[in-house]
């Protein structure tokens, strides 16, 4: 090939290449250096329970490590990671609104963010500090949502049959789904973002548990339904934990992915192993 001819071929190339990564970043796509937006409860925040060890200082948020910050690294990103523990689909929309533990808790006013900081410091709802971040950083191209956990740990505490009659679990299940649309609707419409949106799938806490699994599916199943027609993925972190557990009886906790107590038995949050199966969902969907 003429040397005119081979410039001429890396020229086509090169514009071909601009293309390509110009098309991936207006799909959402996320570059190096770009900027990662999480939303969500304790396990987005990275929360240990007060009885793992060594004891986590609740005073330093930097000591809570969690899967944005694990997908951050890997794939040099900008983390701004929003999440509160306790929080429930309402309460981030609402800082009123019930809350199991980030701004209320049952049977108290009183939540985390009164007495602890978070990774990011804002006033009022998670939600309206997403849409500000957004209009503000036009350049972000991942959003990821982890929410509703709260709302059945909280219909468990306020119920007088814990949360197992069809008609509690349904009036839940359908709060989070409307919930979900409004936050996503706020993204997409009011702060105008047309980057990624990925929705993170929870895990179960026993794979051996039909209950357990069928519970933890269906919430995350009313995250999607809540989600249709935003152009959201979602990442799956139920199927990462499960394939984690395969060879320690189907056991998250055997498998170490979730956090150790000191009374030798487990939490409900991921450990620093767990937290990378999920940073490992998400990746997995960022890089498509």
């Amino acid at each position: 090939m003429r040397r005119g001819a081979l410039a001429l071929v890396l020229v086509c190339v090169a514009i071909a290449m601009l293309a390509f990564a110009s098309a991936a970043a207006a799909d959402g796509g996320a570059e190096p250096g770009s900027r990662y937006l999480a939303l969500g409860d304790s396990v987005t925040f990275g929360y240990r329970e007060s009885s793992t060890q060594p004891p986590p200082n609740y005073r330093d948020s930097s000591t809570f490590k969690a899967y944005p910050g694990l997908v951050g690294r890997s794939m040099h990103l900008r983390i701004a990671n929003a999440a509160c523990p306790g929080e429930t689909s309402s309460s981030l929309i609402d800082p009123n609104a019930p809350s199991n533990g980030c701004e209320n808790s049952p049977g108290s006013e009183i939540g985390y963010r009164d007495a602890f900081p978070l990774h990011v410091s804002y006033k009022g709802s998670q939600l309206a500090f997403a849409v500000g971040f957004l209009k503000k950083h036009p350049g972000t191209r991942v959003v990821s949502l982890m929410i509703g956990a709260n709302d059945l740990f909280r219909c468990q505490t306020t119920t007088p049959d814990a949360c197992t009659s069809k008609s509690e679990q349904d009036a839940t299940f359908n709060t989070i789904e409307r919930n979900v649309r409004r936050i996503l609707s706020a993204i997409r419409n009011k702060a105008d973002y047309d980057g990624q949106i990925v929705l993170v799938h929870y895990y179960s806490l026993d794979y051996n548990s039909a209950f357990v699994n069928a519970v933890v599916r269906r919430l995350n199943d009313t995250m999607d339904a809540g989600a249709k027609g935003f152009h959201a993925a979602h990442a799956d972190g139920y199927g990462e934990f499960r394939r984690a557990s395969a060879h320690s009886g189907n056991s998250p906790c055997k498998a170490g992915l979730l956090t150790q107590l000191s009374n030798g038995g487990c939490g409900v949050h991921p450990s620093y192993s767990g937290q990378g199966m999920l940073a490992l969902a998400v990746e997995r969907v960022i890089r498509r």
